[in-house]
């Protein structure tokens, strides 16, 4: 069953991470970004990475030293731990998913990317998708999910098919994707839309002519994109795509 995405989605800009400084004194995924993000009026999109004891924390990367002091991988360390690791910046500390949920309290739509733990966009999913739709299950706010690795959005088709799903998409170039050649060709045609039960790709805005992207949007999907930086970039992007999710900038919040 295909769930549409609320028109809050449609309207509101998506602070990519949160509403970041390009400072970096308001690091991404932080309290304080997602705190700035609702004060602005903004919609938010977050990404969530699994602990070792298989929990939700909101964070980018898989490896920890870029927006923290500490090394190794976010996976290696429980729950308990990576909420005990400050951020740089003075922007807090890690947050998992439920502290999340707890401050945004649907007062901003929220876009929740679940990044991949297959390591090739493949079948070795589960435990993370679990962990997500357990801190979703009491939530009330408008809330999707979506990820690049279409096995993912179909674990939450199933564990919490009423929340609107969709998919992180890109032209998947060979040179620039670390999986196998044919695995980044199959995905460049977005093939998985349909059986995933997906309402909406979140597409490369860099690649928003693709004609797999046209064909979707002719069928009724919902056409969001990734990142845009400037206001001519989103004016470009808005010629396609009903929604931005943006960075560096501050795009106009309708009334």
């Amino acid at each position: 069953m295909r769930r549409a995405l609320s028109k809050s989605f449609l309207t509101r800009p998506l602070a990519h991470r949160g509403l970041h400084d390009s400072d970096d004194s308001r690091l991404e995924n932080s309290l304080p970004a997602i705190e700035a993000a609702i004060a602005a009026g903004y919609g938010i999109e977050i990404d969530v990475q699994m602990t070792s004891d298989a929990c939700a924390v909101v964070f980018h990367d898989y490896k920890l030293n870029r927006l923290t002091l500490v090394d190794g991988l976010v996976r290696d360390h429980t729950q308990s731990e990576l909420t005990k690791i400050e951020l740089k910046a003075s922007s807090g500390h890690i947050p998992t998913l439920a502290q999340v949920l707890e401050r945004v309290a649907g007062r901003v739509p929220l876009l929740v990317e679940i990044k991949d733990q297959d390591g090739n966009l493949g079948t070795d999913v589960g435990p993370l998708e679990m962990a997500v739709a357990s801190d979703l299950a009491q939530y009330t706010g408008s809330v999707a999910v979506m990820s690049f690795n279409p096995h993912s959005v179909a674990a939450m088709q199933a564990l919490l098919p009423d929340v609107p799903r969709g998919l992180v998409t890109a032209a998947f170039e060979p040179d620039h994707w670390p999986m196998p050649r044919t695995r980044a060709l199959e995905l460049a045609n977005i093939p998985d839309f349909n059986r995933v039960g997906a309402s909406f790709i979140s597409h490369d805005s860099r690649d928003l002519k693709n004609p797999r992207v046209v064909v979707l949007r002719k069928a009724g999907a919902n056409i969001l994109c990734w990142t845009i930086r400037s206001p001519q970039e989103e004016a470009e992007a808005r010629k396609v795509a009903e929604n931005v999710t943006f960075e560096g900038y501050l795009p106009p919040v309708p009334a």
